[in-house]
């Protein structure tokens, strides 16, 4: 009997199933090292304790994007790990925040399934949840990704495609518990403005780029425990190449976001997200962003801000599709997400 363990092909996927996936990860202060490590990050909220302490928290919570890190690379050895390409998200809400000493669990439920047209592979789409110790949902979101058939000639599943809201309504975004901008310290920040500075329809083109390097992706890649084989065997793909975990690419072109949106401080939901052309080593990532929306919350001194977030290649900045509707060659991502700014 065979011991070890390919993973899941199209066919293996039903409508319903659950999947508690290992290993359960305890993160430290390592993990938020080796993030400012892999990213240039430096909002204040994640950098400082003492500055957290001053907006109400405990201390300084890992960075969003790496709790979903953990809580994504958790599910890939029972999701991707076959896949061709992660193709987007939705529903995206942080829950609470996560602190070092928490250990964090992924549970996925499949929610859709369709095959391709060419009979070789099909896409699968799931529900996500990131469960730490106290059995508390930390965060949850929908992603959807294309995964190879083991048989092209297994028969197709009945066609399911969930009905997804395009955004994460304002009032459904959860505020950390204790969280307080009332004294915030813009100096410390970094920058001056704040969320009435801004207006629905601005775009800011965030200046700065980082080269993607084959090591540090390597890096982050294991860090995260994402064991896709796209992202580590250059056999996996015909062009002999290793694809950049999309979320390297996120966090990338979030850290990048700090020059123009530093008071942006937490992300507490994902409304939508599409990694448009696929991400190689060498690649000079640049980033900017257009204001979607704002709302305000319960929170003393904190406003809602809802972001497109763009992540390049070169060319223009805010040119997002071609009279076609298809993204731009030099667009790898496009990200909506909330975020929280002091007023």
């Amino acid at each position: 009997m065979a011991k070890t363990n390919p993973g899941r092909f199209f066919e293996d996927y039903a409508v319903g199933d659950v999947i508690n996936h290992a290993v359960p990860r305890t993160v430290g202060a390592g993990e938020r090292a080796l993030y400012h490590a892999l990213y240039p990050a430096r909002h204040a909220l994640y950098s400082s304790d003492e500055f957290a302490r001053g907006c109400g928290l405990p201390t300084a919570p890992l960075d969003d994007l790496a709790a979903f890190h953990v809580v994504f690379g958790k599910t890939v050895p029972d999701v991707s790990l076959n896949a061709l390409a992660n193709l987007g998200y939705a529903e995206g809400r942080w829950l609470k925040p996560v602190y070092a000493g928490d250990t964090l669990r992924s549970v996925s439920e499949v929610i859709g399934v369709k095959q391709n047209s060419n009979g070789k592979s099909g896409v699968v789409y799931v529900r996500t949840k990131g469960i730490n110790q106290r059995d508390e949902t930390v965060m949850e979101y929908v992603r959807w990704v294309m995964v190879r058939k083991r048989d092209v000639d297994a028969p197709a599943p009945e066609t399911v495609i969930p009905e997804l809201n395009k955004t994460v309504p304002a009032d459904q975004l959860v505020i950390p518990e204790g969280l307080d901008f009332s004294n915030y310290d813009f100096t410390l920040a970094g920058e001056a403005h704040r969320w009435g500075d801004y207006e629905i329809g601005e775009t800011i083109d965030h200046v700065d780029g980082v080269t993607i390097e084959e090591a540090e992706h390597m890096m982050a890649t294991r860090l995260w425990q994402n064991t896709a084989k796209v992202h580590f065997d250059v056999t996996a793909r015909p062009d002999g190449t290793r694809l950049i975990y999309g979320g390297h690419v996120i966090s990338m072109a979030r850290t990048l976001s700090f020059n123009g949106l530093a008071n942006a401080q937490m992300i507490v939901g994902l409304n939508a997200g599409a990694h448009a052309n696929p991400c190689l080593s060498g690649l000079t990532i640049r980033a900017w962003s257009e204001v979607l929306d704002k709302a305000e919350t319960s929170a003393p001194g904190v406003g809602a801000i809802r972001l497109r977030l763009v992540a390049t290649k070169g060319g223009e900045p805010f040119q997002l599709k071609g009279e076609d509707g298809k993204y731009n060659p030099d667009v790898l991502l496009d990200l909506d997400y909330w975020a929280l700014m002091p007023l």
